[in-house]
């Protein structure tokens, strides 16, 4: 398996969407989450916009020229957090900008292999907000993976539209800091 990872910012990642929105399509198609054609062409059309937004950096794996897994996340202000949520996080990560992962997503056949970690760590390196933060569906098998990871919960959100999410936080200026150092050394080399 030829497999490569990147980094790229929001003008590069543009080349991936279709890709990018395939894989959502395929991760997502999956229980607990089961969504079908309407939510994959609201991803679709609403990805666009985070590609834009401030920090923005998507890391990439991909088998052959074929986009096995992606992460990626925007920076979140200070004083921001998300909304419709139970309780307000500790003062120390609401007061100090965010990287806000908005997605973490491998292909079925290339779990396992170490390839989501592999990501979250090439993501995450080397980032100059103090925190991580994402939202996660309680019902998914990845939430007891984030947890072992060192994410811990610090508030729920409620959604219109879905399961209220786990929000959970990571601190990033910690002993156990994700760094280059840590990233497998797979060959990396831009993808354009």
């Amino acid at each position: 398996m030829d497999l490569t990872y990147a980094l790229l910012d929001g003008e590069k990642a543009r080349l991936w969407l279709p890709q990018l929105v395939d894989l959502y399509a395929v991760v997502y198609a999956e229980p607990p989450y089961e969504e079908g054609p309407e939510q994959v062409a609201e991803f679709a059309e609403t990805v666009p916009g985070d590609l834009d937004a401030d920090g923005f950096t998507l890391a990439a794996a991909f088998v052959n020229e074929h986009l096995a897994g992606a992460a990626y996340g925007v920076t979140m202000a200070a004083g921001r957090w998300w909304k419709n949520t139970d309780d307000e996080p500790p003062a120390e990560v609401r007061d100090a900008a965010k990287f806000a992962v908005m997605e973490w997503m491998v292909r079925p056949a290339n779990r396992i292999t170490g390839v989501g970690r592999s990501l979250i760590r090439l993501l995450l390196a080397d980032r100059p907000e103090p925190w991580a933060v994402l939202a996660s569906d309680p019902r998914s098998t990845a939430r007891s993976m984030y947890e072992r990871a060192g994410w811990r919960q610090v508030g729920r959100s409620h959604l219109s539209w879905g399961p209220a999410m786990d929000l959970l936080v990571l601190p990033l200026t910690s002993p156990s800091r994700p760094n280059a150092a840590m990233i497998p050394s797979t060959p990396r080399r831009p993808v354009a």
